[in-house]
């Protein structure tokens, strides 16, 4: 899905303004350990599969929405690995539209689905091996990559 109606008409008035968006990234992993990661078309860096928290949507909603539109997997998130935001979390696209973030970041495990790449929203869709990830258009710190749960036991202030 493309952006909705409600960014759609805040947009509208605003324009490309610096917003504030809340917003959910799953780190999605197959049966060998390995992360899935989007690349969306025109772009050459890769992300997380992730999108905008949508009114009335609770975060974990937001997520099962966003992995089934973007991947065709239906996940379950299974705990928040971390939540970012701040300078570090902006993000200008080309459209112009500026955002800064606050992400909840879900260790999501797959239920069910089909892989779909090259959908409407994502052209590659590609897992990875933690230690040998693609370059990305967000920063996140290295540790939620990490399946070792002792790496991941930080909490960023």
């Amino acid at each position: 899905m493309s952006m909705s109606d409600y960014y759609k008409n805040l947009r509208a008035k605003i324009g490309n303004e610096l917003i504030f968006m809340p917003g959910v990234a799953g780190i999605i992993r197959n049966e060998q350990g390995e992360i899935l990661f989007g690349r969306k078309y025109n772009e050459s860096t890769w992300g997380l599969i992730a999108g905008a928290i949508e009114i009335g949507e609770t975060p974990a909603q937001a997520m099962i929405r966003e992995a089934l539109e973007e991947t065709g997997l239906v996940i379950e998130p299974e705990k928040i690995i971390g939540v970012y935001g701040g300078e570090g979390q902006r993000f200008t696209y080309h459209n112009g539209h500026q955002v800064e973030y606050l992400t909840i970041v879900f260790e999501c495990r797959i239920q069910s689905g089909q892989l779909t790449s090259n959908n409407e929203e994502m052209k590659d869709l590609q897992f990875f091996p933690e230690h040998e990830r693609p370059p990305l258009v967000n920063h996140y710190p290295d540790y939620i990559f990490s399946s070792n749960q002792e790496e991941r036991a930080h909490f960023d202030i």
